[in-house]
């Protein structure tokens, strides 16, 4: 297996690519999150990288505009579209033999790809989808109710209660969120990501941390009935539990393997 680094255009800019090599004919474009270099929070995307890569599948990992060694000014997930479509464009040229190329994201990458009419992929890996308006909105309810079955397995947590120490109003305007009940159609950004992926007529997977307020977000805004839909409990956003680390690999390879 071999790593290497290169450069591609895109809309004036120069953006900065590290490509695992493999010798098989799917191969995964690995887009990053919020301004994450494309190695990753602790290098994790570097090692999954690896894993796949040893698993006999190409994977590219590359910094978009303004994001780590690339050039150009950082708009965010919602103006990365060109960026993917340049990195996949760059991905078929150095790895010629590709006939298939399956687009992986976490959190707002996983988005961008919604938003990008799939930016030329052929299937689509979509783990913990941003589908959050504001930082400063309230939680949605699967939010909330994950939050409180938590604090009432914590013996800390009930003594706080019982002796008065958790605000009540705050307790009552908690409870009455998580009894809301779940919209029958998403809204706002939500809608706009299905509104994106319909457009789309490839496979798609969608990959929910159970311990992670993003992914709870976007069930919350989603149908969880969705048969696309796979959730591991114990993960955490980015996956860095060994446990969860494997089972993230392990749901790739079979979208890979087809």
């Amino acid at each position: 297996m071999t790593r290497r680094h290169f450069t591609f255009p895109c809309e004036g800019a120069q953006l900065v690519a590290t490509l695992n090599e493999a010798a098989g004919t799917t191969g995964v474009l690995l887009v990053t999150g919020g301004n994450e270099v494309r190695a990753g929070a602790w290098n994790g995307q570097a090692l999954f990288a690896d894993r796949i890569a040893r698993a006999g599948f190409p994977v590219l990992r590359f910094d978009r505009r303004g994001v780590g060694d690339s050039e150009g000014s950082n708009g965010g997930f919602r103006s990365s579209a060109p960026d993917l479509a340049a990195a996949l464009a760059a991905f078929r040229e150095q790895c010629p033999h590709l006939t298939r190329v399956v687009g992986f994201g976490n959190c707002d990458a996983a988005s961008a790809l919604m938003l990008a009419d799939d930016a030329g992929c052929d299937a689509l890996i979509l783990s913990n989808p941003w589908t959050i308006e504001v930082d400063a909105e309230e939680a949605p309810a699967e939010v909330v109710r994950d939050h409180y079955r938590r604090r009432l397995t914590d013996p800390a947590a009930i003594k706080r209660l019982l002796t008065g120490k958790v605000p009540i109003g705050s307790l009552i305007r908690s409870l009455l969120s998580a009894v809301r009940p779940a919209p029958k159609a998403p809204e706002g950004l939500a809608a706009e990501l299905a509104a994106g992926l319909a457009l789309f007529a490839g496979e798609v997977r969608f990959l929910i941390a159970g311990r992670d307020r993003t992914g709870l977000a976007f069930l919350s805004n989603w149908d969880k009935a969705d048969p696309r839909i796979r959730t591991l409990a114990e993960a955490t956003h980015s996956y860095v539990e060994p446990a969860a680390q494997d089972w993230l690999v392990e749901q790739v390879l079979e979208v890979l393997r087809g």
